[in-house]
């Protein structure tokens, strides 16, 4: 009996062994059949706090208590936030102004229109303010320093420049690999919308003058009235009482030495209030007298320091607020959207109408971020506050879209109300110059939005900004390499190649965009059709590694920032190397879809 017993437990043991491998062979099965996550998909917060029904009177006002003082972190955070964009703006000023100011001089480099597209966008990258490169453009063109036609080149580079922003700020996401992809992703679909727009619409530009004679057609049917009060600004009210107490500059000068380059004025603004008198002596001569009646009280009007002393103490100063409230704002918002509340915004942000109206969701995001860019009067700061909320899953890629094109059109409206405050006391002649590039600037973002919305096979910033978001999550200093690249490197080569004649600039930069156009196309063809090339072309493995890979840049990095953890994408946690084939998968999607 004992025997038995022994053998009937041995085939019991057995039998459950084998039961157990193959459920664990099953299980093996399932993962390796299962679809990767899709790293662009919002993550899920499990609520593991206690429900609200279960909690006494006591705890549930302390826990009420503490999401009122969230927000109020929240908010509080956002406005510094906001504050230390505008010192960030302040200390570009300082330290590049006066060069934006002389670059607008040059009519020789303006009179290329490639050239005015890169003027357009270094300046507005050393001002950190598209509004002040349009404001000072129309300005000159209503005293006839420059023409219409000149300045609608210049426009358009102003436009890509106010991208650059919340480029940088999405780089307060680089330790975390997944949110620093979608942060990324979310800011450069601006910045991809804006080259895209720019590399087809100026050719044809220069080619038909549609913008020059659309805008001329409807500025010479309208009854033009100049309003000196049309310049409001929201968003200042709000901010004014703090950063006033900090720095003040006067944006004004800069239009002054690009109009009188001979002269060398200090943004700093020590006036804030001065009296203009007119008199005449015994031979008849005019005088203007200014007399300053009330003198400023920020920080630095009595330091004593030169405009670049204070710029660089600015520009550290606003980085450093910068990522703090960037930190605080994404680590709050985390904390406090949990479960349930971030299904709720999420859906609500996300939400999409039902059946074939939902086509139209996309235009009501468009209307949306305009609107808002309206009222805050900086699209940089309206994209920026986005960018964190891209970067934790509250807001899609899809949806930061439409928001983002729409600030575009929302940001015009500065260039327009600057244009209704020229001075028409010699006629509207002026008026109507100022008020034609205005509508110039309008009508651009209006024909971008046409050609690259509508159709959704035609939206490609968001594929684009996908394949760069992707590439930043494996290579990390590959952001700070796009960011050189876009905003400074590429703008300074073409001045270089423009002062050896418009001749080679235009040899060169066809043969680069033929370059670039042939690659694209040899790509689309080996993920779809790899039979129509021949053998050799059907992948890149024939180029060295440094032609086909960032892999060696990678190493390179590495070997000179071994210190720097999150400048590469080695990471020695397990929960990384998921990520890790999660970016391998997405990357191949991306690279089909492209």
């Amino acid at each position: 009996m004992s025997s038995h017993a022994g053998g009937d437990a041995l085939l019991v043991h057995t039998a459950s062994l084998h039961t157990a491998n193959v459920e664990e062979n099953a299980s093996h099965l399932i993962e390796k059949i299962s679809p990767p996550e899709d790293p662009w998909a919002c993550p899920e917060l499990k609520d593991t706090g206690t429900p609200w029904t279960d909690l006494d009177t006591k705890r549930k006002a302390l826990r009420g208590t503490w999401a009122f003082t969230r927000i109020i972190l929240i908010f509080t955070s956002l406005y510094f936030f906001i504050c230390s964009l505008d010192f960030l703006g302040s200390a570009f000023r300082l330290l590049g102004g006066k060069t934006a100011g002389r670059v607008f001089q040059d009519s020789e480099l303006i009179r290329n229109p490639v050239c005015g597209v890169m003027i357009g966008l270094l300046s507005t990258v050393l001002v950190q303010s598209s509004s002040t490169t349009t404001s000072i453009v129309v300005s000159m063109v209503a005293a006839d320093i420059l023409t219409v036609k000149l300045s609608i080149p210049i426009i358009m580079g102003a436009n890509i420049g106010t991208s650059v922003t919340n480029t940088l700020v999405s780089m307060g996401e680089i330790t975390h690999r997944n949110d620093f992809r979608r942060a990324f992703a979310g800011a450069t679909v601006h910045d991809m919308f804006n080259w895209l727009s720019v590399i087809v619409l100026l050719p044809l530009e220069v080619a038909t003058d549609y913008l020059y004679r659309l805008t001329g057609t409807i500025v010479e049917n309208m009854r033009l009235e100049t309003s000196q009060d049309a310049n409001k600004d929201l968003l200042k009210a709000v901010t004014k009482p703090f950063t006033e107490l900090i720095i003040q500059i006067d944006s004004k000068k800069i239009g002054l030495i690009a109009k009188e380059g001979d002269k060398d004025y200090s943004l700093l603004k020590t006036c804030c209030l001065s009296k203009t008198t007119t008199t005449t002596n015994e031979t008849g001569y005019n005088f203007t007298e200014t007399d300053c009646l009330k003198k400023c009280t920020h920080l630095f009007v009595d330091s004593g320091l030169t405009d670049s002393v204070i710029g660089t103490i600015m520009l550290i100063a606003s980085l450093i607020l910068l990522c703090v409230c960037l930190f605080a704002i994404v680590k709050l918002l985390n904390s406090l959207l949990q479960g349930n509340i971030r299904k709720f915004i999420k859906k609500f942000i996300n939400y999409n109408f039902p059946g074939k109206a939902a086509y139209f969701t996309g235009y009501i995001a468009i209307l949306i971020g305009m609107g808002f860019t309206i009222l805050l009067q900086s699209s940089s700061i309206f994209t920026s506050t986005l960018t964190p909320l891209v970067g934790i899953g509250v807001v899609s890629i899809d949806r930061m879209y439409p928001l983002s094109i729409g600030s575009n059109i929302g940001t015009t409206t500065t260039g327009i109300l600057a244009a209704l405050a020229t001075d028409t006391q010699n006629g509207t002649r002026q008026l109507q110059n100022s008020l034609r590039i205005a509508m110039c600037h309008l009508f651009f973002n209006l024909s971008a939005i046409c050609l690259w919305y509508p159709i959704p096979f035609m939206r490609f910033p968001i594929r684009m900004s996908k394949f760069l978001g992707n590439t930043t999550a494996k290579y990390r200093w590959f952001a700070l390499f796009y960011l050189l690249m876009a905003f400074f490197l590429l703008p300074l080569a073409v001045f270089g190649l423009s002062q050896a004649g418009w001749e080679i600039l235009t040899a060169v930069g066809t043969t680069f965009l033929c370059l670039i156009l042939s690659i694209c196309i040899i790509n689309i063809l080996q993920m779809k059709r790899p039979q129509w090339l021949p053998k050799k072309l059907r992948d890149w493995k024939f180029l060295p590694i440094y032609f086909r890979s960032l892999e060696p840049l990678d190493r390179l990095f590495k070997h000179m920032f071994g210190f720097c953890k999150v400048c590469h994408h080695h990471h020695h946690h397990h929960h990384h190397e998921e990520e890790e084939k999660m970016a391998g998968n997405a990357e191949e999607k991306e690279s089909s879809m492209l």
